[in-house]
């Protein structure tokens, strides 16, 4: 089954030609927005602009119907009024297209009959003709390897091990931007919209068989075909971590997925209990779906419940160490006590006179002997044979003060060797503040090091919390 799914979706991620249909010589077209997005994103293939009058968009010729493409084209992108939906699919099958991607919109999800009726007119035209549909009413696929962006706008980020997909456009879209600003490397996505033909366990069952997927989010409205769909999060979830969000958990929220993307929307109740019955990971925002991928990107198969919080680096460690206890100790992870060992390292390094050496730890008295005993605390720290994962509090307004940008830049280049110098995890919280452009850029840093950074302890800890469940529901994995 594997192989035949990564044979028949071969075309749509990994196309060797795409003809976007819907371009024109005004570039403010979404069509022509297209055609840019896929040159300025470096799609390595033969592009075909494609629309009712005649000139070139950015170098290429627009041709006057799919018809007259000069080569073979695997993948389309429509963007034009539904009405000549049907008369493109008999083009599309003339020219041997593989699969066809409808951004266009105004079908079921309009709640109209005769929305529902062109879209089983659709369906019926592409089995004839040996097509697939992807959509209408959605932004398509997303591969970052074989640079094809997210949409009409040339956004790519590097290729990676997370695979998702979305009803929504726009939230395919953010979880795109998202994954380029936190360093989530996508391998595959797809905002798959009405889902008249490939719908969400087609996409599944693919970036389950798909070898450079590692772990899967979804972001899901409803279900056409709720049973089969429920049997394939099952199947896939017993393969690889798979995220869900389910939108339309109220009734006003179920009513705009209707009219979004024409789905019947179950109560958030049974949708629930058919996730954790299926060995889904549920989760109810964007934030705590981009979270949960960023640390099973990160962490992979690892797996603990005693974490060490650091805080203090500077000063100021008392208070928001106990809050941060707090929020770990709520989300279901432990703070045991350090080792004897470790306390009475902490204690020759930091002194006990204003130091906490337990946990949490304060380690602010080590900026007065310098940055060399700090770097040594927190390595002990991260040695404790009773810890497994090491939460470290970092606060840009209050370094900044104490050890300037360039001494601030030294802790987190300590903190980039050490992780690559061992196997246990270290997560930081980087919380915003008025020292913002300087927080980003030491994000940044730490991502590209593949260091999980979250903005506050309460996220930072629901994340560890949900990856540490997953294991635990799947011991074999």
């Amino acid at each position: 089954m594997f192989e035949e799914k990564l044979k028949e979706f071969e075309p749509i991620f990994y196309p060797k030609s795409i003809a976007v249909v819907g371009a024109s010589t005004n570039e403010m077209k979404t069509g022509s927005r297209w055609v840019k997005a896929l040159i300025s994103a470096g799609f390595p293939g033969p592009i075909y602009p494609i629309g009712s009058s005649e000139g070139v968009i950015s170098g290429l010729k627009i041709f006057p119907n799919l018809r007259g493409a000069p080569g073979e084209v695997d993948y389309v992108i429509v963007s034009i009024p539904r009405q000549s939906v049907l008369e493109l699919l008999d083009d599309c099958a003339a020219k041997k297209v593989k699969a066809v991607h409808f951004f266009t919109a105004g079908f079921s999800e309009t709640g109209k009959p005769e929305g529902q009726e062109l879209e089983e007119q659709m369906v019926k035209k592409a089995r004839q003709g040996g097509i697939r549909i992807i959509g209408p009413n959605c932004l398509g696929i997303y591969c970052s390897e074989r640079k094809i962006p997210c949409g009409p706008l040339p956004k790519v980020g590097a290729s990676g091990s997370v695979g998702f997909i979305s009803q929504s456009g726009g939230i395919a879209e953010k979880l795109t931007e998202i994954g380029i600003a936190r360093h989530i490397n996508y391998s595959k996505g797809v905002s798959f919209g009405n889902g008249i033909d490939l719908d969400a366990s087609d996409f599944l069952q693919y970036l389950a068989a798909d070898p450079k997927t590692i772990v899967i989010g979804a972001y899901l409205e409803g279900a056409r075909r709720g049973h089969h769909l429920f049997d394939t999060v099952r199947e896939v979830a017993e393969i690889k971590p798979l995220v869900i969000w389910k939108g339309g958990r109220t009734e006003v929220g179920a009513q705009a997925a209707m009219s979004h993307t024409g789905s019947l929307a179950s109560s958030a109740a049974v949708w629930s209990a058919m996730l954790k019955q299926a060995g889904a990971i549920e989760v109810h925002s964007l934030e705590e779906l981009t979270d949960t991928l960023l640390i099973f990107q990160q962490l992979g198969c690892w797996k603990g419940n005693n974490v060490a919080i650091i805080g203090g680096l500077a000063n100021g460690g008392g208070g928001i160490s106990v809050s941060a206890s707090d929020a770990c100790m709520e989300s279901g992870l432990k703070l045991p006590p350090l080792s004897t060992k470790t306390r009475e390292k902490l204690s020759d390094l930091l002194g006990e006179v204003g130091s906490i050496l337990r946990n949490p730890i304060d380690v602010s008295q080590a900026r007065r002997h310098g940055s060399d005993n700090l770097f040594k605390a927190i390595e002990s720290v991260v040695e404790d044979s009773f810890i497994d994962l090491v939460l470290i509090q970092e606060d840009m307004d209050i370094l900044l003060p104490h050890f300037s940008r360039e001494g601030v830049e030294r802790i987190n280049d300590f903190l980039v060797d050490l992780r690559r110098r061992q196997n246990k995890p270290v997560v930081v919280v980087l919380p915003p503040g008025s020292a913002e452009p300087e927080r980003l850029d030491m994000e940044q840093r730490l991502l590209r090091a593949s260091m999980p950074v979250f903005t506050t302890m309460e996220r930072a800890a629901k994340a560890i919390v949900t990856i540490n469940k997953y294991f635990d529901c799947h011991p074999e994995r």
